[in-house]
Formats: C-alpha cells, sequence, structure tokens
C-alpha cells in the first residue's frame, strides 16, 4: 500500500448563521486547487459547489458554528494522483440525511449532489458532533 502524504490543507472556523462564510470557503479552495494545480477546471467546480453544500448545511441546520477542513493528499511515487478531501465539523450529533425534495422546493439537494457527484464521501461521529466529508480525485500529480 503506497503512503500518502499531505500537500496543502485549508482550515477555517465559522460562526452560527454566517453565510458570508460560504462564499469565502469557496474562494479559499479555489485558490487552493489553483496554486496546487489540482485537477481540471470541471473537478475544481465540483469541489467548490459540494464544499458549499456541506457548509451551508452545517451552518443553517445547527445552533453552533462549524470547522473547515480541506486537505490535498498524493500518494508516495511521483505520478500518483492528488486526492481532495473535504471535512465539515459542526457540534450537533443529529446526523443528515439525503431526502428527496419537490421540484419547487428550494432547498433539499445538498446530500444527494454529494452523494452523486463525490467519489467517496460519508458522516462520523467526532466528541460533541459529526463530520460530513467527502472526497474527490484529481488526476496524476
Amino acid at each position: 500500500m503506497a503512503q500518502q502524504r499531505v500537500e496543502s490543507v485549508l482550515s477555517r472556523r465559522l460562526r452560527h448563521s454566517d453565510l458570508t462564510a460560504v462564499s469565502e470557503v469557496r474562494a479559499a479552495l479555489r485558490e487552493l486547487l489553483r496554486c496546487q494545480a489540482w485537477g481540471e477546471r470541471d473537478q475544481a467546480d465540483v469541489a467548490e459547489l459540494l464544499i458549499s453544500e456541506l457548509v451551508t448545511n452545517a451552518l443553517v441546520h445547527t445552533d453552533q458554528g462549524a470547522e473547515v477542513t480541506a486537505t490535498l493528499v498524493r500518494g508516495r511515487m511521483a505520478q500518483a494522483a492528488y486526492r481532495l478531501r473535504v471535512e465539515v465539523r459542526d457540534f450537533v450529533t443529529r446526523r443528515p440525511v439525503p431526502r428527496k425534495s419537490g421540484g419547487e422546493a428550494t432547498g433539499g439537494r445538498g446530500l444527494l449532489l454529494v452523494q452523486s457527484l463525490a467519489d467517496a464521501w460519508g458522516v462520523r461521529p467526532q466528541g460533541t458532533g459529526k463530520v460530513v466529508w467527502f472526497e474527490l480525485e484529481g488526476g496524476p500529480a
């Protein structure tokens, strides 16, 4: 099994209901991916969309802030792909559930997007809360 190396990390603490943080996190992720030449443009767009969904969910559906971490990891071999892992931690133990929303609904599709577009995703308990995460492969380093 090839070892992996953390290449770059983005970390932010977000205040409860601070929805302006969504665009700030998107911009920070965009800059991280650009500086590391990660993936194709459409992959970076997907990464931005998915981080926006998870951050929005954490800020809207919990009573406290959240913590966001985006990590680029590369395998030990020079040709190994960069993998992006994004984790959004909140302080509510209630697990999110993907749900189908009606055609006219303005919300409720975020986790379905994550489920459909991410290479992997999940939820794990962490202390007094949980972490919702996703991973995307970025192609050769």
